[in-house]
C-alpha cells in the first residue's frame, strides 16, 4: 500500500527535514539538471570514436530488419508472422536483459560488449549464408532474428550503463540523446539503402551487409580501455546480484513509475514498426523500397525529437513532455492509419518518429541519473525489461489484431492506448531530474574486530542507538523511515525500529545482512547523497557523540564443538 501511494502521489510534502530526497536519489521538489550544449560529448575522443563506430553497427542492423521483414512477406502472407519478426527481435530484450544488467554491474563492461558484437556477427554471417542458399523458412527467419536480438540483449545494458564510464555526468544526458541520433540518423537512411539491397540482390545482400557493418564497432571496443574495476569485495553470484538489483527498483518509486509508462509506451507504439510491412505492401500497394522509406520517414522524424529535446525541456516538466509524446504518437498512428499515399503516411511517421525520441531518451536518461554506478546496469535491465516486453507484447498483439480485424483497425486501438498512457500521467507522473551526487560516499571503515570472522560468517545484526527529544520525535519518524529506505535499498533485511520502554528517549534501528562481506558492501554503497539523511538523524540525536553502533553475529543454537574465537589483538606501545 504505501508502494502504491509512493508511486501515485505527483508531489509529497516532506516533514521539516534537511533530506527530502527519496531513496532513488530523486526529489521531485528540486528539479535541477546539469545542462551541457547537445554536441559537448563529441568533445570526448572515446565517446566520438565509440559513437561514429556504433552507427556502421546502427546502418546494418536497420538494414538487416528490412530485409528479414520483407522476406517474411514472402515466406508467409500471415499478419501475425510478419509482425513477428519485430517481435522476435524484442523478446530477448525482455527475456535476457535482466540477466544482462547483472553481468554488466559484476563484469568488465568492455569484454561483456566485445563478446555480445562478435556473437552478433557469427549469426548474421550464418543468416546471410542460410537465406543465400535458400534454405530459410519463417521459423528458422524467426530463430536467427532472436539469435540477433539475444546479442542485443547482452549489449545494451552494457552500452547504455557504460556512458557514465565513457562522459562525466553533466553530459550524460546529452550522451544518451546523442546516441538516439545516431541511431535514428541511420534510421533515416539505412532502411532505404535496405530496401535498395534487398529490390536489387535479394534479402541474403541486407545480411551480409549487416555482418560486415559489425567490425568497426570490435574495432572500437578494443582500442577503448574502460575503467577498472572496484575489486576490494567479491563479486556477488549472479542470484544476488539480480536479488540486489531487484531491491533497489521497488525501494525507488520514482524508477517504477518510469517503468509503468515505459511499458505502456512500448505496448502502443510498437504497432508503428510490427505493421509498417503491411502498410508498405497492402495500403500504399508499394515495394520493399516503399517499406524503407517509410522507415526513413520514421528516423528523420526521430532526428527531428533529439533536436527539439534539449529545448523542451528547458521549458516544460518531464511529465509535460511525455505526456506529448504520448498524444503525439497516437496522432501519428492515426494519420497512418487512414493514409493512401506516401506523402501522408509520411506525415504521421515524421510525428511518431520524434515522439518515440523524445519518450524514450527521457526515461533513459530518467533512470541514469537516478541510479549509482553499482546498480546502474541492472536499473537500465529492468527498464529495458519492461519498455521491450511491451514492444514484443505489442507486436504479437498488433499483427493478430489486423489478421483478424483490419489494419486500419490495429493502428487506432494502439492510438487509444497510447491516450490512455498520457492520461496516466494524473496519477503515475515521471518526475523531474535532481542534482544528486551519486558517486560513492567512501567514508566507512571496517572496524577491527577482535572475532576470528569470515568474510562468508553470518547472519550480521546491526544495532543503532539513538537518544531523541519527545519534542523531535516526529522528525525523527519522519527521517528514519527514509533511512529505512536506504538501508532495505542497499541490501539490509528484517529492518526493524525499537523504542525503550523505560528511557524512552532511547531508540534502537536493527537489520541483518547475510554476511560480513555483504556488510561491508552494503556500506560500500552508501552515496554522497545519502550523507544529508545521515546529518540529520545526527542533528536529532542528543547524545554525546554520534549514535552507538552494536555489530553482532547471529547464532540460533550454539554445537558442542562450534565456537567463534577470539582474535589476538596487537600490542601497542604507548
Amino acid at each position: 500500500m504505501a508502494l502504491m501511494q509512493d508511486l501515485m502521489q505527483d508531489r509529497r510534502v516532506p516533514p521539516p527535514i534537511p533530506n527530502t530526497a527519496g531513496p532513488s536519489g530523486l526529489s521531485s521538489e528540486t528539479p535541477v539538471e546539469p545542462r551541457t550544449s547537445t554536441f559537448a560529448p563529441f568533445k570526448i575522443t572515446n565517446f566520438r570514436n565509440l559513437w561514429t563506430a556504433s552507427q556502421f553497427s546502427n546502418l546494418g542492423s536497420l538494414v538487416q530488419m528490412v530485409g528479414a521483414g520483407w522476406l517474411m512477406t514472402s515466406l508467409s502472407g500471415s499478419s501475425d508472422m510478419v509482425a513477428l519478426v519485430q517481435a522476435s527481435n524484442t523478446l530477448p530484450i525482455m527475456v535476457f536483459s535482466l540477466f544482462s544488467g547483472a553481468l554488466a554491474d559484476s563484469f568488465d563492461r568492455r569484454r561483456i560488449l566485445l563478446g555480445a558484437q562478435f556473437f552478433m556477427l557469427v549469426v548474421s554471417c550464418a543468416l546471410a549464408v542460410c537465406a543465400w542458399a535458400g534454405v530459410l523458412g519463417p521459423w528458422g527467419l524467426l530463430a536467427f532474428t532472436f539469435a540477433i536480438g539475444s546479442g542485443m540483449a547482452l549489449y545494451n545494458p552494457s552500452w547504455q550503463a557504460s556512458m557514465g564510464d565513457i562522459v562525466d555526468r553533466p553530459n550524460l544526458s546529452a550522451a544518451v540523446s546523442l546516441n538516439s541520433m545516431g541511431f535514428n540518423l541511420m534510421r533515416s537512411v539505412g532502411p532505404a539503402i535496405g530496401g535498395f539491397l534487398v529490390a536489387l540482390a535479394g534479402a541474403a545482400a541486407a545480411f551480409a551487409f549487416n555482418a560486415v557493418t559489425y567490425l568497426p564497432n570490435l574495432l572500437a571496443l578494443w582500442a577503448w580501455q574502460g575503467p577498472k574495476r572496484d575489486d576490494r569485495l567479491p563479486r556477488e553470484a549472479l542470484p544476488q546480484a539480480l536479488g540486489a538489483g531487484l531491491r533497489y527498483m521497488m525501494m525507488s518509486p520514482h524508477l517504477l513509475r518510469v517503468l509503468a509508462r515505459g511499458f505502456v509506451f512500448g505496448l502502443g507504439a510498437s504497432s508503428a514498426m510490427a505493421l509498417m510491412p503491411l502498410v508498405a505492401k497492402d495500403m500504399l500497394q508499394g515495394t520493399a523500397l516503399t517499406y524503407g522509406l517509410l522507415l526513413g520517414f520514421f528516423g528523420l522524424g526521430a532526428i527531428g525529437g533529439v533536436l527539439a529535446n534539449g529545448p523542451l525541456r528547458a521549458r516544460f516538466e518531464n511529465e509535460h513532455i511525455v505526456r506529448g509524446a504520448f498524444i503525439g504518437f497516437a496522432a501519428g498512428l492515426v494519420i497512418l492509419a487512414f493514409g493512401t499515399h506516401i506523402a501522408i503516411s509520411a506525415i504521421g511517421l515524421l510525428v511518431a518518429g520524434g515522439c518515440w525520441v523524445l519518450a524514450l531518451s527521457l526515461f533513459n536518461v530518467s533512470v541514469q541519473m537516478s541510479t549509482p554506478r553499482w546498480v546502474v546496469g541492472r536499473a537500465l535491465s529492468f527498464y529495458q525489461t519492461a519498455t521491450f516486453g511491451g514492444m514484443a507484447l505489442g507486436a504479437w498483439v498488433w499483427g493478430l489484431l489486423a489478421e483478424h480485424q483490419t489494419l486500419s483497425f490495429a493502428l487506432v486501438i494502439a492510438a487509444a492506448l497510447l491516450m490512455f498512457g498520457a492520461l496516466m500521467g494524473r496519477w503515475i507522473r515521471v518526475g523531474e531530474f535532481a542534482a544528486m551526487d551519486l558517486d560513492p560516499l567512501n567514508i566507512f571503515r571496517e572496524p577491527e574486530l577482535r572475532l576470528d570472522l569470515q568474510p562468508r560468517s553470518g547472519p550480521i545484526v546491526i544495532l543503532i542507538d539513538y537518544l531523541i527529544a519527545e519534542e523531535d520525535v516526529d522528525d525523527f519518524l519522519a527521517v528514519i523511515n527514509r533511512r529505512r529506505r536506504v538501508r532495505i535499498r542497499d541490501g539490509a533485511r528484517n529492518w526493524s525500529l525499537m523504542r525503550d520502554l523505560e528511557n524512552t528517549d532511547l531508540w534502537r534501528e536493527r537489520f541483518q545482512v547475510a554476511t560480513w562481506n555483504d556488510y561491508l558492501r552494503h556500506n560500500a554503497r552508501r552515496t554522497k547523497s545519502d550523507r544529508e539523511g545521515y546529518e540529520a538523524l545526527l542533528a536529532l540525536h542528543r547524545g554525546e557523540g554520534r549514535p552507538e553502533v552494536h555489530r553482532w553475529i547471529e547464532r540460533q543454537s550454539v554445537p558442542q564443538h562450534e565456537y567463534l574465537t577470539l582474535k589476538p589483538i596487537p600490542h601497542t606501545p604507548h
